[in-house]
């Protein structure tokens, strides 16, 4: 095993658990039910942002039984550094949004920029209505986001947080449930 391998497994190991498995599939379940609410009958775009979307878009989709259309984007200010910087896109959407009603579903609401410059892109494709849907929303301290999430599963501190979908340096996407860093 390498050193980065070893200091990966410390960073799991170290770490505490926020919510467990079954406490993140509740709380989507919750959303779940309010996106029903909301979008059944708008034949919504959901739109996931990669990668950190992927666990949570797999989970929401089978809870919404409605005409629906999906697709992804990959926009980040991460690129696998525990820091963010510019908003970099690697992917936009292929399906037209002209008219749509879009539903982005996203891994974290912390600082808000990346979600900020997906909806002002959206809008500017002509969506109709863009409504946020996250996993988790982090407690800043000091700190107002640059956008407010529509629907949110579950909050977390103001730590470093990975798991169901989140990463810590691009690992730990799989970790069952949701942890934060020491």
């Amino acid at each position: 095993m390498s050193n980065k391998q070893v200091a990966l497994e410390q960073v799991y190991a170290q770490a505490d658990c926020l919510y467990t498995l079954a406490e993140v599939e509740q709380a989507l379940d919750k959303m779940a039910v309010q996106i029903n609410q909301d979008l059944a009958d708008k034949y919504p775009l959901v739109l996931g942002v990669m990668n950190g979307a992927l666990s949570t878009l797999g989970y929401l989709l089978q809870r919404l039984p409605f005409l629906l259309e999906v697709d992804y984007l990959h926009a980040t200010r991460y690129t696998g550094q525990l820091e963010g910087s510019d908003v970099v896109w690697k992917r936009y959407p292929e399906v037209s949004m002209k008219g749509r009603h879009i539903l982005l579903v996203d891994d974290i609401l912390d600082r808000g920029i990346t979600l900020a410059a997906i909806v002002q892109h959206c809008k500017a494709a002509g969506a109709e209505d863009v409504r946020i849907a996250v996993l988790t929303e982090k407690l800043l301290t000091n700190y107002t986001p640059a956008i407010s999430a529509d629907y949110v599963a579950l909050q977390v501190p103001d730590r470093y947080v990975f798991g169901y979908g989140m990463d810590y340096e691009d690992h730990w996407r799989n970790a069952p449930g949701i942890f934060a860093c020491e």
